[in-house]
C-alpha cells in the first residue's frame, strides 16, 4: 500500500470523542500487526506512560456512537471486524469497552511495542493526524456553518 493511500486508510480510522481526535485500539492492533489483547497488555504494563490524556474507555453512548457512524460508512464485514466480534459465533459484541487513543498516545505506543514497524506505523499515523488537524483547521468556516443549520 502506498504512503498516501495508507495515509487516507489511517484517516478514516480516525474519529472526534469528548472533542479530541482518537483512534480505537482494535483499528490500531490491525495497523501495527498485533492483536488487540496483545497491545492493551503492552499498555498496561507500561501505564504511567498513557494518562487520561493519551488513552481512555470509552463509554457505552460514545462506542455506539462510533458503531453507528461506522455502520452508515462501511459494510457489514468492515465493521465486524473492526469492532472484533467474538469468535465461533459465541457472541456479538465485544467483551470490554474499547480504548480510545489521542496523537500522543499513539506516539507513546511505538515506544511500548518496540518493533521497526511500530515505529513506522506510528510516523504514518502520525502524519494522518497532522493531516485531519489541517483539514479541520482549513474547513472550521464551513463546519461551524454547517453546526449552525443543524441547530435551525
Amino acid at each position: 500500500m502506498n504512503t498516501s493511500t495508507m495515509t487516507q486508510t489511517i484517516s478514516n480510522k480516525i474519529h472526534t470523542i469528548r472533542g479530541l481526535q482518537v483512534m480505537l485500539d482494535n483499528d490500531l492492533a490491525e495497523l501495527y500487526g498485533v492483536e488487540t489483547k496483545n497491545l492493551n497488555r503492552a499498555v498496561n504494563r507500561n501505564i504511567e506512560r498513557f494518562p487520561l490524556s493519551f488513552r481512555f474507555q470509552l463509554t457505552e453512548e460514545e462506542y455506539e456512537n462510533i458503531r453507528v457512524q461506522c455502520a452508515t460508512s462501511s459494510s457489514k464485514d468492515s465493521l465486524r471486524f473492526q469492532f472484533g466480534t467474538i469468535e465461533n459465533g459465541r457472541g456479538k459484541h465485544r467483551k470490554y469497552l474499547p480504548y480510545v487513543f489521542t496523537e500522543q498516545g499513539v506516539s507513546m505506543l511505538s515506544a511500548v511495542l518496540r518493533s521497526d514497524m511500530a515505529i513506522k506505523v506510528s510516523i504514518q499515523i502520525i502524519e494522518a493526524f497532522v493531516n485531519m488537524r489541517k483539514i479541520i483547521s482549513n474547513n472550521a468556516f464551513i463546519f461551524q456553518r454547517l453546526d449552525l443549520l443543524e441547530q435551525k
